[in-house]
């Protein structure tokens, strides 16, 4: 957080706790008026700092039972082949992250479904199926004792 003072850094931390706290609530934490905590808020908007605000969904709730990350290996290391499995993972909704990685595989994927037979058919439906893919190694999780994605 470059040119990030100690108040702002302080706000930041909250909104990441809770965004949908009130301003009032907000600038008590952080020891301002609602009238300087909103301005701040505004500008860490303007400057894109903060760049959006999310629900949290509960996995469960929606249907979502089985998660896993992914690293994903590629059979060349062109530009062309990580466009065009990059636009393909993009289509493929079970994909909730991709990253593109260092060492010696290409990517990093989270997947989401409803249980492992549907992580199976994305298994094999999908990125079996790119001809970009030359290794899939997964890795199931079992639990998420720290979590702080928003």
């Amino acid at each position: 957080m470059t040119d990030t003072d100690k108040i702002n850094a302080h706000i930041l931390r909250e909104l990441l706790r809770n965004g949908r706290i009130s301003n009032t609530d907000l600038a008590d934490r952080v020891g301002l008026s609602p009238s300087a905590c909103l301005r701040r808020v505004q500008d860490l908007e303007r400057r894109g700092v903060i760049r959006g605000y999310r629900a949290i969904l509960d996995p469960l709730a929606m249907g979502v039972g089985f998660t896993a990350y992914i690293t994903v290996g590629l059979n060349a290391h062109t530009k062309s082949a990580q466009e065009a499995f990059e636009k393909a993972i993009a289509r493929a909704p079970e994909v909730r992250e991709c990253h593109n990685i260092t060492g010696n595989v290409e990517y990093l994927l989270r997947i989401e479904a409803a249980d492992l037979a549907a992580y199976k058919r994305f298994h094999t439906d999908v990125l079996g199926t790119l001809p970009q893919v030359n290794s899939i190694t997964s890795f199931v999780v079992m639990g998420s004792p720290k979590d702080e994605r928003g």
